[in-house]
């Protein structure tokens, strides 16, 4: 059992809750106006943002019936 499942919606959601934290934990102590740290963060945000469309490039769907044997759901 995976401890965090890794799909399209986890991605998002861990890329808003990082450049979240990151900007408020930056404001809280007065270091934002830092260019180094909006550096830091804006660097953050871009790398998690290229792992998110790698994973969502891969895309793997599941098939829920096989081609080989069709089958009839009318019924």
């Amino acid at each position: 059992m995976k401890l965090f499942p890794i799909n399209r919606n986890s991605i998002a959601l861990c890329i808003v809750a990082f450049v979240s934290i990151g900007f408020f934990v930056a404001g809280l102590f007065d270091v934002l106006d830092y260019f180094i740290m909006k550096a830091l963060l804006f660097t953050g945000f871009a790398v998690l943002l290229v792992i998110a469309l790698i994973h969502a490039l891969k895309n793997n769907d599941k098939k829920n019936h096989p081609e080989e044997i069709p089958q009839d759901d009318s019924h």
